[in-house]
């Protein structure tokens, strides 16, 4: 069982910055590739980056790139997401995911409230 917790999000105005954390417990936080999504009013959750298990390799949805990075620091069991220029569009619930391990399980964190005000 891998436990993930995120905070960091909040309010913000177009333009600034915020930086998400996760932090896991439960499990060795190396074997599992990390993620995030994210959850608008009435619509469906979407990948928004991913951090290979070793960090290596990390990937974006493309409303992102160049403007939010991922990273991880294996020694802290933490992942990161680091949010520049946000804009309105990326208001939103974040969530973190853990895959991997034994298995190939998949945990969620339980989200945290991004709004970003024009």
């Amino acid at each position: 069982q891998v436990q993930l917790v995120e905070s960091g999000g909040g309010l913000v105005q177009a333009g600034g910055s915020l930086r998400l954390s996760c932090a896991a417990s439960g499990r060795t936080f190396s074997n599992y590739a990390m993620g995030w999504f994210r959850q608008a009013p009435g619509k469906e959750r979407e990948f928004v980056a991913h951090v290979t298990s070793s960090g290596g390799t990390t990937t974006y949805t493309d409303s992102v790139k160049g403007r939010f990075t991922i990273s991880r620091g294996n020694a802290k069991n933490t992942v990161y997401l680091q949010m520049n220029s946000l804009k309105p569009e990326d208001t939103a619930v974040y969530f973190c995911r853990a895959a991997g391990g034994t298995g190939n399980h998949v945990y969620w964190g339980q989200g945290t409230q991004v709004t970003v005000s024009s």
